[in-house]
């Protein structure tokens, strides 16, 4: 063979080996996108397999005192019904003059696009009502912290997205270690065996807004992996328990329960009452679904 054959031969080589290394770098991309709307699952199965749960209590104070700040402040807005054994923490941060939204288009993962959201959020909103086939839920929104977060519920609820949407996770501390319902995707099945429930969203992004608020009992927060900060979707979560405060803040938080908290906390007593999808394909120990659906049948914004 000449000294030119052996050239494109180690040419040819050298290209098949970048595009090896290319696939397995798109490979790898993918597959943490696929992940990111996944709600934290393995870090907490992490925490509570390695720590045990911690007493709220205990929790409190040990983080450099942001968590104990966050949640001994008592919401102004928050009534009696909420009755959280931890102090209702208020917004951390209002947004001071106009505000501007910005919405990423993001076709990563499975979505149901029904457009991006206005730039210029609706400030005068301060409750959510969702009315789930098990009850009503009222959420008093923290609009001034949190203005493109409800911009973004707010108009994919005048798209109809939530109507009939089976909230696709529940999980409770024996099961996982936490106590929380999860809604939001738009393809979700919730049937224990969909391999892809927990990763459907709108078709879009936006940044985190009001992250310095635990997750105590009560609180209405976005769902994301903590490795994706600034990946806020169409999902969010209830917690129902202050023992979700291991979690610890850096999620959007929307507001808090103010009618309907005892309801969310009875959907499950155990996870007797779940479903545990083995075909999840996320990997962080099986998605769990209540046995009986939890539905939303449609939401109002006042």
């Amino acid at each position: 063979m000449s000294g030119d054959d052996d050239r494109k031969s180690e040419l040819a080589r050298e290209h098949k080996e970048r595009q090896k290394q290319r696939a397995g770098a798109e490979a790898a991309e993918q597959s943490s996108k696929a992940r990111r709307n996944t709600f934290i699952g393995a870090g907490v199965a992490v925490v509570v397999v390695a720590g045990g749960i911690f007493a709220a209590t205990t929790l409190v104070g040990n983080d450099g005192g942001r968590t104990a700040s966050a949640a001994s402040t008592p919401s102004a807005s928050a009534s009696a019904s909420a009755s959280a054994s931890a102090p209702v923490p208020s917004a951390t941060a209002t947004k001071t003059g106009p505000v501007s939204c910005a919405y990423k288009r993001d076709t990563s993962v499975p979505n149901k696009f029904v457009g991006l959201p206005g730039k210029k959020p609706n400030m005068k909103l301060k409750k959510m009502t969702i009315n789930f086939n098990r009850g009503k839920v009222v959420v008093d929104l923290m609009t001034d912290a949190a203005p493109c977060t409800v911009n973004s519920l707010s108009f994919l609820n005048k798209k109809r997205f939530y109507n009939n949407m089976k909230c696709h996770r529940l999980v409770t501390p024996d099961v996982s270690g936490v106590h929380m319902l999860q809604c939001g995707d738009p393809l979700a099945k919730a049937d224990g065996k969909n391999p892809t429930d927990g990763q459907g969203t709108a078709g879009y992004t936006y940044a985190d807004e009001n992250t310095e608020i635990p997750p105590v009992k009560g609180v209405m927060f976005m769902t994301q992996p903590a490795e994706a900060a600034g990946q806020n979707n169409s999902q969010f979560a209830f917690s129902l328990s202050d023992e979700n405060q291991q979690i610890g803040a850096g999620f959007s938080v929307v507001g808090v329960v103010s009618e309907g908290l005892d309801m969310l906390v009875g959907l499950a007593s155990s996870g007797k009452d779940l479903i545990v999808n083995e075909a999840d394909i996320t990997g962080d120990g099986g998605t769990t679904v209540p046995k009986n659906p939890v539905i939303i049948k449609s939401i109002t914004f006042s």
